[in-house]
């Protein structure tokens, strides 16, 4: 039976805790010396498993964007209400954010400015006011609404970085130095306050991966995410039709991107349009398959821990960043160094005491911390205490 168009699709909260309790195990292993070639980002062109988690939270905000508008105006909330809940949520992320990068010692003069949840914040706003006054929910005939925008700023983005030229290097460079969203931040936020590890060999900070340019795919990553649920959610088609039309788009929206990469690389630290197509796909073949997995096989079991970080995703991701954070600056005396050590390096140690080679030990690593964050949350969980901005 297909779900009620004001139900909650449980297959959402299971998928978003999916992305956020892989986005926990790759941002600490025990060490970066020692990890697996899909646990990390591709360093500059290419991808790899974890470049798709920021881009499937995209997806799943735009996905949530028409749950949310929907049921609000079931409930006969004016647009005005709508819309300045869409601004103080994301005013709440865009400070969440700048709270996160600065902890635990708020250097401001250092402070990075661009962000995860800022883009989700920027993201959200816009796409959620696309949805509202463009798309409008109560039209039926309104996925070509959708399909324009997201190709005027797929090819938009390719043709900006192809013709507008980067003073001193040129237009059309793609490296981690000469490319225009990297010109533009280090332009605008000055390189005080771009990523730490957005360097170029010999040159130190050059980018950021959530700058301002690239936040135009980003926002095509998000409304493919719309496009998504209004499909889903608003068409005729039964369950199979849904599931064979959403495999076959994935599939499609990943060949394109492997056969124009060579003209317009897959790049997630500059979110090329090629990217977007990628990561889509994936977004949409996960999705699908977790759908059928939750939602029509009813097989949940195994997705207790997801449904856990699911439903609070907001505070699992700022909670893994302060843990991650001070498991870095809390040191302790060990005997497994005459010198003290912080309580990230001591745990690696640890999980190397098991017996386990270098790499599964740093995998180890990252798995307690994975589950030390759902047992925070899960007492909430429990309680159907849920965390909102």
């Amino acid at each position: 039976m297909q779900p009620k168009l004001n139900s909650r699709l449980v297959s959402l909260d299971v998928f978003r805790g999916i992305i956020i309790g892989f986005m926990i195990l790759v941002t600490d292993p025990g060490t970066y010396s020692y990890v697996y070639p899909q646990l990390r980002h591709a360093e500059w062109a290419g991808a790899t498993a974890t470049d798709m988690i920021f881009p499937a939270l995209l997806f799943m905000v735009g996905f949530s964007i028409v749950l949310s508008i929907k049921s609000r105006l079931a409930h006969h909330t004016p647009n005005n209400r709508i819309v300045l809940h869409m601004f103080y949520r994301s005013i709440i992320l865009i400070i969440l954010g700048l709270a996160v990068n600065g902890f635990p010692f708020y250097d401001w003069h250092n402070l990075r400015f661009p962000g995860i949840l800022q883009r989700i914040a920027v993201c959200y706003l816009l796409c959620g006011l696309f949805y509202l006054y463009v798309i409008k929910p109560a039209s039926k005939n309104n996925i070509i609404k959708l399909l324009i925008p997201i190709v005027v700023l797929l090819l938009g983005y390719w043709l900006i970085l192809f013709l507008i030229p980067v003073p001193g290097v040129g237009a059309y460079h793609l490296d981690s130095f000469g490319n225009l969203p990297a010109y533009i931040d280090r332009s605008i936020f000055g390189i005080n306050h771009l990523w730490f590890y957005g360097t170029t060999p010999g040159m130190g900070i050059t980018y950021d991966p959530e700058g301002l340019l690239s936040t135009i795919p980003a926002i095509a990553s998000t409304l493919i995410g719309v496009l998504t649920a209004q499909y889903w959610l608003h068409t005729a088609d039964n369950q199979s039709k849904k599931i064979i039309k959403a495999s076959v788009i994935g599939v499609v929206l990943i060949i394109i991107a492997l056969v124009l990469d060579k003209y317009f690389p897959i790049n997630k630290r500059i979110w090329t349009s090629t990217f977007v197509l990628l990561s889509s796909g994936v977004a949409l073949l996960v999705f699908t398959f977790v759908y059928i997995i939750v939602d029509i096989k009813k097989w949940r079991k195994w997705s207790y821990i997801f449904m856990v970080l699911g439903s609070n995703a907001l505070l699992a991701f700022i909670l893994s960043n302060v843990i991650i954070d001070l498991l870095n600056i809390i040191t302790i005396h060990s005997s497994f160094s005459p010198t003290k050590l912080d309580l990230h390096a001591w745990g690696n140690q640890l999980a190397l005491c098991t017996g386990l080679s270098p790499v599964n030990a740093s995998l180890l690593y990252a798995i307690v911390l994975v589950l030390l964050n759902t047992l925070i949350i899960l007492p909430l969980y429990r309680k159907n205490i849920l965390v909102r901005a």
